[in-house]
């Protein structure tokens, strides 16, 4: 596991690099590797080569490159990497917030809160490595756990994440087609993509019958015509498998 941190106060940058050292010899069974940036802009460029760490921490008020503009860089590669921000104002709060940081630690960062912190952060990472599928909505990135899509619809270039518990996401205007979209999901063996429009959770189906598909939640799926045959055999062998 790779930490970065990032402060182009050197007094400041040593001692989160001093805490980080301290945390880790308190938890031996954690192993990572600490890269310190004094120049955020260095570090911007390595964000922009997908050269990216498990978890950032990153000072907000920097004199060439804000923690927030490093973080949305970040953000453009996905939302898996973990950011925790150190600043000397709670002005950014909100910008950090729509970053989806874990924690934003006012200076002068006391010891107990940087280790909840980190341990916030890594008990964060272990709930990550649930699969998960990010769609870019008008409140900004959300990302829906495998398990909870029942289904997905594009309707008007919208994508629609039904999921168990009821509720639907909406994304904004997709540019992509439907294929590249959910091209994360055709690969998991539990997706089936049954029309040009719909993805079903073959895990939620309840009933197949005719050319339509009746999930767990009583919603009816069309399959395309052309499609029928397969979507049957594929379904079929699915069922097999979770039998065998």
């Amino acid at each position: 596991m790779n930490i970065t941190i990032c402060d182009d106060n050197i007094h400041d940058l040593t001692k989160l690099e001093i805490l980080l050292e301290k945390y880790k010899t308190l938890h031996s069974n954690i192993d990572f590797e600490i890269e310190q940036f004094l120049n955020p802009s260095i570090l911007y460029k390595k964000i922009q080569e997908d050269k990216l760490a498990n978890i950032y921490i990153l000072d907000i008020l920097m004199s060439e490159t804000t923690g927030i503009e490093l973080g949305n860089m970040i953000r453009t590669h996905g939302d898996k990497n973990v950011i925790i921000y150190t600043t000397s104002s709670d002005d950014f709060a909100l910008d950090a917030y729509h970053i989806h940081a874990v924690r934003y630690l006012l200076k002068p960062i006391q010891e107990n809160q940087f280790f909840e912190a980190m341990d916030y952060a890594l008990s964060y990472m272990e709930l990550r490595k649930v699969p998960l599928y990010s769609i870019k909505t008008k409140d900004g990135l959300i990302s829906v756990p495998y398990s909870n899509i029942e289904y997905i619809e594009n309707a008007s270039r919208l994508l629609h994440i039904h999921q168990t518990d009821g509720k639907t996401i909406t994304s904004i205007f997709i540019r992509k087609s439907f294929e590249d979209e959910v091209n994360e999901l055709s690969n998991d063996l539990c997706f089936l993509k049954i029309h040009k429009s719909f993805i079903v959770n073959m895990n939620f189906i309840q009933k197949l019958e005719g050319n339509n598909i009746t999930m767990k939640s009583g919603a009816i799926v069309p399959i395309s015509k052309k499609n029928t045959t397969n979507v049957k055999r594929q379904y079929l062998l699915f069922l097999s498998k979770q039998f065998a």
